[in-house]
């Protein structure tokens, strides 16, 4: 790919993410400029803004988990998976066009987001400490997935407590 190439590519995801917003999180592909020519396909301009999502929201998980000598340590002492769970919910309210865009595709066609959405979720899980590198990938995805129905929900969800892990990737809740 040129440079050329990757500049128009980015253009063409701000531009769908612009029109998105007028259009409830519909991707209009076929009325983007040179969409055909530079992703073939809708599932491709799809996967190209989920892999946008996933370095904003790695980015975000990065600067939560700094350590105190990076300059960027947590201001409160909070549970680790809460702060993953901040993580997520800021990243989604400050792209909140991209997400309603893949949220939209998920809902619309699971099985073209779903690789990309199994990584976010054992992302998320891996990254609150719920799940282990030597658990299997159904397992930690598992996880992940629960996991992130909370943090979606954490609103809705009358003062919980933390939320810890198990060796085993279990939840259990302590208040």
């Amino acid at each position: 790919m040129s440079w050329n190439d990757f500049y128009a590519r980015r253009d063409i995801m701000r531009d769908a993410i612009d029109r998105a917003v007028t259009d409830d999180g519909r991707l209009p592909f076929t009325e983007l400029d040179g969409a055909v020519e530079l992703f073939g396909t809708e599932r491709q301009l799809l996967l190209a803004l989920y892999h946008r999502w996933t370095l904003l929201l790695s980015g975000k998980l990065r600067a939560m988990a700094a350590a105190p000598e990076d300059g960027h340590a947590p201001e409160v002492d909070t549970d680790l998976a809460d702060r993953v769970g901040a993580a997520w919910r800021e990243t989604a309210a400050e792209h909140a066009t991209l997400r309603a865009v893949l949220d939209t595709a998920i809902e619309t066609d699971p099985e073209a987001l779903r690789p990309a959405l199994e990584a976010e979720q054992r992302m998320l899980a891996f990254a609150a400490g719920l799940a282990d590198p030597g658990e299997s990938i159904a397992d930690a995805t598992q996880v992940g997935a629960s996991f992130l129905a909370l943090i979606r929900h954490a609103g809705a969800v009358p003062a919980r407590g933390r939320i810890r892990g198990t060796r085993r990737g279990l939840f259990s809740v302590a208040s």
